[in-house]
């Protein structure tokens, strides 16, 4: 590692060069492509799988996006009336002309169907919009053009709002403006860190930022290969320029460590990377293994966010180890403030100290070890409970910002059908037998006698007479677990008993059961996940600290400060506790994929603070061993996790802190799913950083003593030998200058 930042710090203006070319060749490409988001996913082993794939063959035309065009009438009036109805019925002929519209269902229709679209006391009515197109293909521009055609019956009487996955995917704005209040807050700590040395807090914001317009570009050209959410380019920029700045700040911060200790630059980048340096690699490497193996889960949604995410923390990881050093060719000693240059030159190299806090807390924690693991430990798990009670799903318009026409929507069905109106089953049918179509209305019969079932509507025959489909109104909304047990005992009673012996398959499907799938699949399939990565994390750990005890404590804790996270994610945002202070209007299940998406992150981010906490702490170990030899026992050991401790503490806090303000930014945003991934990754962070690498780790190294560093001989043999430090010497002060300390 530092042969290769020695060569970026010398050839520093070919390596700025080839970067900022390969970004403009990146953009360019890119905008020449253009993006091709895709938000919609198959779960084709699932049962609202199988209804899409039935509905799509016997349906075609009526496969597309279908959104909700809701109308609700204020001083006296109703629907029915004369002015109101002609009013609707304009602007349904004008919705009916956007491009793409394949059909519209008026309240006003001859059918039974329609009658069931007017609230029961007139004053509240919903039309029907079927695409030709899936909600992903819609572009903007279609959606404004229905907005407008359906606000065009909105007057002073009528009061319009609509509902649809496309019309929430326009109206949702990105995290822009969180991005930009992040890195504000990542600069002030940056100067606090570094002194107020301007142009070093610049530079990891600047290597972010270079490696997140890359990226950007990059995932435009990954929605044409996979499909993307259009999330994830929020989520990509959300994690590197988290892990980009914290990247940044362990080189730079070694750097200046040498420069003080009286290297030249040029050695002071070779000491960084091959300490920092080869942590950052290490960690970033975690993060994107843990990502990358949500491809094995097997669910097409999360496959483009875990790739996006893979590349912008690739991207951060590699500016940060060759950009970074070119940069701070340019810099030299200018990474040193000018009163810390002064100080230097007046002074004399001096050895890195930990500062009289990280001092008094490291000694605090040796002494107070047991009660410090104790205390510690019973807060976290305290904290984690909520976790147990964890229920995951997709959340409705409800969840939505209030201005939301979608959100308007929302509560004005529920208002005056119920709230089961927002997320509909659609209950579809195979006919395999001449008995089956008499079958499929014998079972629809029966759901509409099922408790918590509002209505159902009948049974619309495919054009080829070999299937059909209704839909079910529950008395619940999407997001309730009411919803979620009546299909349960749809699908488990019901359903079984019509099809035997009738020639009658039947699938339910609907946007609302696929997302009861959605989350059941992924609940499956997570502790797979969680096993596999916390069994390569050990297995890496063990590698490079060539140690049993080290990799052990490292998982239990990272599983700690998950747990930590994910149980404050679900107080809040399910069960609704501090919901206001954090500005949620309402609450529900998580979002299905958030956990193994926070799992993925945060595993790798605890690896990074493990790292780098416990190289120090074996770097110290080793200078003990290097003057006493193999007799350094307990005291030394104790002196080294505290001198370790201590140098590491500050970075630590620091780099965390900048997290939690990256990360917790996205809480000024819109979406929900963001606003979730942000706040949970916030807390666990605090947690990790404070709690467990701040308080538990260095207390449990001291309670095991050199038995940290043990491990069975035979299994040291098979182990490859990797030094994630690069040396075990501190480093060294000179006895006088090796560099002419530049002023300016």
């Amino acid at each position: 590692m530092s042969r290769i930042a020695q060569w970026c710090f010398v050839h520093r203006r070919i390596v700025v060069a080839g970067w900022l070319l390969a970004a403009i060749a990146v953009l360019v490409l890119a905008k020449s492509a253009g993006s091709n988001f895709n938000s919609d996913f198959s779960l084709p082993s699932t049962d609202s799988g199988a209804a899409v794939s039935l509905l799509t063959k016997n349906f075609p035309a009526a496969s597309g996006e279908n959104d909700q065009i809701v109308f609700q009438t204020s001083g006296g009036a109703t629907v029915r009336s004369a002015a109101v109805r002609a009013d609707v019925t304009a602007a349904l002929e004008q919705v009916a002309k956007v491009p793409g519209v394949s059909a519209v269902g008026s309240p006003y229709a001859a059918d039974r169907a329609a009658a069931a679209q007017i609230s029961s006391d007139g004053t509240i009515a919903f039309a029907t919009v079927s695409w030709n197109t899936k909600s992903s293909a819609i572009t903007t521009a279609q959606d404004n053009q229905l907005l407008s055609a359906a606000h065009a019956a909105d007057t002073g009487t009528v009061h319009v709002s609509v509902s649809g996955s496309s019309v929430g995917n326009a109206e949702q704005s990105g995290g822009h403006t969180s991005v930009l209040v992040g890195a504000v807050a990542a600069f002030v700590i940056l100067l606090l860190v570094f002194s107020g040395a301007l142009t070093a807090s610049l530079l990891p914001l600047l290597c972010a930022v270079l490696s997140l317009i890359m990226g950007s570009g990059f995932i435009d050209l990954l929605t044409h290969a996979v499909d993307t959410p259009s999330v994830a380019t929020d989520l990509a920029v959300l994690i590197g320029l988290g892990v980009g700045v914290d990247y940044g700040l362990f080189i730079i911060s070694r750097y200046r460590s040498g420069l003080r200790a009286g290297l030249s630059p040029h050695e002071a980048i070779g000491r960084s990377a091959a300490t920092s340096g080869r942590t950052v690699l290490f960690a970033g490497t975690t993060v994107c293994i843990a990502l990358l193996g949500q491809l094995a889960l097997g669910v097409s949604f999360l496959d483009g966010i875990s790739v996006a995410a893979t590349i912008a923390v690739l991207l951060t990881m590699l500016t940060s180890l060759t950009f970074l050093p070119a940069m701070l060719g340019f810099l030299g000693s200018r990474a040193l403030a000018r009163h810390e240059r002064k100080a230097l030159n007046q002074q004399g190299p001096r050895a890195e100290q930990a500062g009289r806090g990280w001092s008094l807390l490291a000694r605090f924690v040796r002494f107070g070890r047991v009660p410090v693991v104790t205390a510690a430990t019973i807060g976290v798990v305290v904290i984690a409970l909520p976790l147990f009670g964890m229920r995951l799903g997709s959340s409705d318009a409800s969840n939505d910002p209030t201005s939301y026409t979608t959100y308007k929507a929302a509560t004005t069905l529920s208002q005056g059908f119920g709230p089961g109106f927002n997320g509909p089953l659609e209950i579809a049918a195979q006919y395999d037998a001449p008995g089956a179509p008499s079958a499929f209305e014998h079972l629809l019969q029966q759901v509409a006698r099922t408790p918590g079932v509002v209505s159902v509507t009948p049974p619309v025959a495919s054009p080829n007479g070999t299937a059909a489909v209704a839909t079910v109104y529950p008395t619940t909304g999407p997001q309730d677990k009411a919803t979620a047990d009546l299909v349960g005992t749809i699908r488990g009673t019901l359903v079984p008993t019509a099809e035997r012996g009738t020639g009658l398959v039947v699938h339910i499907g609907g946007v609302t059961a696929t997302g009861i799938d959605f989350a059941h699949v992924l609940s499956t399939k997570l502790p797979v996940f969680v096993a596999i990565v916390v069994l390569l994390a050990f297995v890496l750990l063990m590698v490079v600290f060539r140690s049993l005890l080290i990799p052990l404590v490292a998982s239990v804790m990272n599983l700690l400060s998950i747990g930590a996270g994910l149980g404050a994610l679900n107080a809040v945002f399910l069960w609704g506790w501090g919901k206001h202070v954090l500005g949620a209007n309402s609450v529900g299940p998580i979002d299905a994929w958030l956990p193994v998406l926070m799992f993925s992150v945060l595993f790798g981010l605890s690896m990074d603070y493990e790292v780098y906490l416990v190289a120090r702490i074996q770097e110290e170990w080793h200078a003990h061993l290097g003057r006493a030899g193999s007799r350094a026992g307990r005291k030394a050991h104790s002196a080294a996790v505290v001198t370790g401790h201590a140098k590491s503490g500050r970075v630590i806090a620091a780099a965390a802190t900048i997290m939690i303000l990256v990360f917790g930014s996205f809480l000024l945003g819109d979406q929900r799913s963001l606003r979730e991934f942000g706040f949970g990754l916030a807390f666990a962070v605090l947690v990790d950083a404070f709690v467990i690498r701040g308080l538990m780790v260095p207390a449990l190294m001291h309670l095991l003593g050199p038995a940290n560093w043990r491990i069975p001989p035979w299994l040291g043999r098979i182990l490859p030998k990797v030094d994630i430090e690069g040396g075990s010497a501190p480093e060294p002060v000179p006895a006088a200058h090796v560099y002419a300390i530049q002023e300016k």
